[in-house]
């Protein structure tokens, strides 16, 4: 059951994630920019089978990068102006505090600039985040979600073992114009050769007797048994390859 009947008419979206469904409200008058940033990469479906590639437990749960790394990422300016666009400067004002659970927030770049990559929180009175990264908006429904993602075992890096992502997103109202060098998309995008093969995390529809009530550490031994059987699957392929040409 979808969570947005109580957000007709409101600057909210709704992200689907494989852990279910949460409702953002948009602070669009405090952070007009980073609002229309946000709604136009969903409305380009930008965001859609993007990864939780960081959750710490009490903190964060970050994402909104198309490459999986924390090092990709673009705003939609950069669709509209190129490369020197990729990000843009962070909005200070109005000050905005990280004292709930639930607070969206896009990442600062190091350069106080912004693109892509977003968190929401997963604690309270996470004063040490303010004046770096901008809030722009709010979870207003859908905290049983948020509670999944703290949950979430990780390893070491804050990788989740099992493989979280954003399956879509839908745009409840938009008060911004849309421009008119961008195209939207008709359809979402197909999952990527690296999506379908390369990732070595544990799917969320696998058999939960394999990873119910295992350790991190039990986790940890299972993605390093994939990591070898991927390696000797792909020495085997470049072998028969070889023998071939």
């Amino acid at each position: 059951m979808h969570l947005y009947h109580h957000h007709l008419i409101s600057m909210a979206v709704l992200v689907e994630t494989t852990l279910g469904d949460i409702v953002i409200d948009l602070y669009v008058k405090e952070r007009p920019k980073c609002s229309l940033n946000f709604l136009k990469l969903c409305k380009m479906k930008y965001y859609n089978l993007c990864q939780f590639h960081t959750i710490e437990q009490n903190y964060v749960a970050q994402t909104g990068d198309p490459t999986g790394t924390g090092r990709g990422g673009e705003s939609i300016f950069m669709s509209l102006y190129g490369e020197q666009a990729r990000f843009f400067e962070k909005e200070d004002l109005p000050k905005m505090k990280h004292t709930r659970l639930g607070v969206v927030s896009f990442v600062n770049n190091g350069n106080n600039m912004l693109g892509s990559q977003f968190f929401i929180t997963l604690g309270e009175a996470l004063d040490y985040l303010d004046d770096k990264h901008t809030i722009f908006g709010q979870v207003t429904e859908g905290l049983e979600t948020l509670e999944k993602l703290n949950e979430q075992l990780c390893d070491e890096d804050h990788r989740p073992y099992k493989d979280v992502r954003i399956a879509h997103t839908i745009v409840l109202d938009d008060p911004f114009e849309d421009p008119k060098r961008i195209r939207y998309p008709s359809r979402s995008p197909s999952p990527t050769f690296e999506m379908l093969v390369k990732t070595n995390q544990i799917a969320l529809d696998e058999n939960v007797d394999d990873t119910e009530g295992k350790t991190a550490e039990e986790l940890a031994e299972e993605i390093k048994k994939r990591e070898m059987a991927e390696q000797a699957q792909i020495l085997e392929m470049v072998s028969i390859n070889f023998y071939f040409v």
